[in-house]
């Protein structure tokens, strides 16, 4: 009753009621996009390549990110992929060029340039990647005959230029979706795109269980109780804070008459995961180079080396990729945690950590609670990036349906989730409404 209630509340505010259609309606808009071959390409005769994406693996998280769009030879094949790509670039690259620290620093028209580099970075991107997909498609299952104009250089050239254009409107989209809609565009077209194969992953899953003798109905029960569990976790993960108390000094207020105002006790909180999905998916990023570097030769060492980090699921590749988790854990936290920054405006705002001095010692202390909460976060990060692997081995799920069981889909998920409710959220309880998360009680009864 209460859940019906609430969605009664959020079609009574106009506004949200607008920007949620809206957002449903350019979704809508980008699944539609997936579907759609490029032109050239027969789509009746691209059963066996979808199928190559059914099992999982690297290929298998590729299509997942794009919403079944790459198995599809869609106008969307590149999905909003290269977009996070360029955004990465940019956002490393600020560390080093006093270029983009100045923009950086320059407020909202700063923002603007820094977003402008990143689009054409996005195209440069796309640029590399379009040619190299289309090349592939041959060695990735698409027979010859499903090339109704052939491999000719109009062929290239036509589907480079709509895969490029495609990246761009998808980014488009996702950036309409912030501006006018509900929560960040470019994560709920990320989102969209990994819900998209659940079904049918679950469908695989079930059907092997149940039609196969390979457990029954029991073991869809446990998997679905350990599904639900590692969601919770990683819902306790994403929101996971370490409050430092901040104490304000005492200040004197005169307006008529003179008092003491004494200094408000607040908290600087600090995310146990501070970093988000970004070390996944730079521990992704880094784990296809092996495998891309090893098939430039024959001999044998190579090949191994190939099987190895081919294999998403296997022993070696998840225990390297573990390591490069928590290590860009670390990294990214450093750069995007600024403790000397934090500290000196904690500083110029007269606010102070209770026993510690302002400026360089809280500085410190900071950068001391940071490294020991990243630590757990960290090594609880890299578990669940791995947990798909463990469940295959243990319980010989099926990988396409694994990979909703950890790794940079769940928590894309889970992080999307929460930031659109937190936004639907604040909306209910500006107009003093009860909100969609425990926080917005009591509000209801202001007038």
């Amino acid at each position: 009753m209460k859940f019906i209630e609430t969605i009664k509340n959020i079609y009574k505010i106009e506004e949200l009621r607008n920007r949620i259609m809206l957002t449903l309606g350019l979704l809508l808009v980008y699944r539609f996009g997936a579907q759609v071959v490029l032109p050239g390409i027969d789509a009746a005769k691209l059963s066996e390549f979808a199928g190559n994406f059914d099992a999982g693996g690297i290929g298998g998280l590729l299509n997942a990110f794009t919403g079944g769009a790459f198995a599809n030879a869609s106008v969307f094949a590149l999905g909003i992929m290269p977009y996070i790509s360029a955004s990465i670039v940019v956002q490393l690259m600020q560390i080093a060029i006093p270029y983009l620290q100045k923009l950086q620093k320059e407020g909202e028209s700063g923002r603007k340039k820094i977003t402008q580099i990143t689009r054409w970075l996005t195209i440069g991107i796309c640029l590399v990647q379009a040619p190299s997909y289309l090349a592939g498609l041959p060695a990735l299952g698409v027979p010859p005959e499903a090339f109704v104009m052939g491999q000719s250089a109009l062929f290239y050239v036509s589907s480079i230029v709509i895969l490029v254009t495609g990246c761009i409107f998808a980014m488009w989209l996702g950036e309409k979706i912030t501006d006018k809609g509900v929560g960040n565009g470019i994560s709920i077209l990320i989102m969209v795109g990994i819900i998209a194969t659940l079904p049918q992953s679950f469908a695989q899953e079930f059907a092997s269980r149940v039609f196969e003798s390979n457990g029954g109905l029991i073991m869809i029960l446990i998997e679905l109780v350990i599904w639900f569990v590692i969601i919770l976790l990683s819902i306790m993960l994403v929101m996971a804070v370490r409050k430092i108390p901040v104490q304000y000094a005492r200040r004197t207020a005169s307006g008529g008459y003179e008092k003491n105002i004494f200094g408000a006790r607040q908290f600087i909180p600090l995310k146990l995961n501070a970093s988000g999905v970004m070390p996944i998916i730079f521990a992704q990023a880094i784990m296809f180079v092996p495998s891309a570097v090893a098939s430039l030769s024959e001999s044998e060492l190579a090949q191994s080396i190939r099987a190895t980090f081919s294999d998403i699921f296997g022993l070696w590749y998840n225990v390297v990729f573990a390591i490069l988790i928590i290590i860009f854990t670390y990294f990214y936290t450093a750069i995007t945690v600024p403790t000397n920054k934090m500290a000196d405006d904690l500083k110029r705002s007269g606010g102070f950590i209770p026993g510690i001095k302002p400026g360089t010692d809280t500085a410190e202390f900071l950068d001391r609670i940071m490294s020991q909460i990243t630590f757990p976060g960290s090594i609880f990060l890299a578990l669940i990036a791995i947990f798909p692997a463990i469940v295959v081995k243990i319980m010989g799920i099926q990988q396409g349906w694994a990979l909703f069981y950890g790794g940079t889909s769940l928590l894309i998920m889970v992080g999307v989730a929460i930031d659109t409710m937190q936004q639907i959220n604040s909306y209910l309880l500006n107009r003093h409404y009860d909100g969609l998360m425990k926080s917005g009680k009591n509000r209801k009864a202001v007038a």
